[in-house]
């Protein structure tokens, strides 16, 4: 089997670290693993496949003999760097949102349109957490009934935001418990306790630009016609995605066939049993691969409708396991 050099840039951040367990887990065949960061951590260690590698620094020449780069380093340096790392003959999939929208890049998830990336020119982007999450579990559907319109509101982990975030999360936890007051400075509220429906900044239309994403991102990787209506909140959990998702279609819906395709669709556990009280939650989603699909159940105040609750670990199908992924199908696709 060929295998790839392939670099990780943003090795120290909390994407990188999943990027480089995920492809160390998923055994991708690897010749030689360049962890790459920011000037501050290089010099730093991380261990992959047993070898302790030291970070470098992410820069011009830093790409020369890489295969494949998986970026996670934020929209400065993907909008600075893949542009540099394609130039040095390097294949970039991007974890930001710097190229999400560019018309000369494919924006993927392997599951739901892997054809699109038969028409890269160097840099493939990889989808937002909470589109990533979606999809999978509406493509099948969409498939059968044809979505016309979106209802979404989303429960998205700190971990989203980053270690300081998560960091936060636990410092006010142990300020509530020692009686201290609760400080923040990551998130414009606290959040212990609490549902901020607010990520990222607001738009002139009300909408966030989180919203902005699964509105632009759905119409682009899935179906341009669909209406999409998001409501974007982070809560007090450390990891894992949970969406409310309500659907319209054009054809009927058979609530036996929707759950027997969901359940033998790739990247799909459903996880839906109410007598024994089972159903997707963030709690257990951590480390697993899947996007898990519960609480199915058709929607009586309109004629098509239906209604879902999707949980996934957005560290890793959100992030790091959807880029590993598209660098999967590159291979088997002889795109790299």
């Amino acid at each position: 089997m060929k295998k790839y050099n392939v670099a990780v840039v943003g090795a120290m951040g909390a994407v990188g670290q999943e990027m480089l367990r995920t492809l160390e887990k998923r055994s991708f065949p690897v010749k030689e693993l360049i962890p790459l960061d920011v000037l501050t951590n290089v010099s730093k260690e991380i261990l992959f496949n047993g070898k302790t590698l030291a970070i470098k620094e992410a820069r011009a020449g830093a790409f020369k003999d890489v295969d494949i780069a998986l970026f996670s380093a934020g929209e400065d340096a993907s909008r600075e760097l893949a542009p540099i790392a394609v130039s040095e003959g390097c294949r970039v999939i991007d974890n930001s949102s710097t190229w999400r929208m560019d018309e000369n890049v494919p924006l993927v998830v392997p599951e739901v349109n892997p054809e699109a990336l038969r028409g890269n020119n160097g840099i493939i982007a990889n989808p937002n957490c909470t589109t990533i999450q979606m999809l999978v579990a509406l493509k099948p559907i969409h498939d059968l009934y044809t979505i016309k319109r979106i209802v979404v509101s989303t429960y998205q982990a700190v971990s989203g935001s980053g270690q300081k975030a998560i960091n936060e999360l636990e410092n006010q936890a142990s300020q509530y418990a020692r009686g201290e007051e609760i400080t923040y400075e990551v998130y414009p509220h606290q959040i212990l306790f609490n549902a901020i429906p607010h990520i990222d900044t607001f738009m002139e239309n009300g909408y966030s630009k989180e919203e902005m994403k699964m509105i632009n991102e759905t119409h682009k990787i899935l179906d341009p016609t669909i209406k999409v209506s998001p409501t974007a909140v982070r809560i007090a959990v450390f990891r894992g995605h949970s969406e409310s998702i309500n659907i319209e279609t054009e054809k009927p819906i058979n609530i036996a066939e929707v759950r027997e395709v969901l359940r033998t669709s790739e990247g799909i556990t459903v996880v839906d049993d109410l007598g024994q009280k089972l159903y997707p939650m963030a709690i257990n989603c951590k480390d697993k691969y899947d996007v898990f699909v519960g609480r199915i159940r058709l929607d009586k105040s309109v004629e098509n409708g239906l209604n879902l609750w999707v949980v996934a670990d957005n560290l890793l199908k959100g992030a790091a396991l959807n880029a590993v992924q598209i660098a999967e199908k590159m291979v088997e696709m002889n795109l790299v």
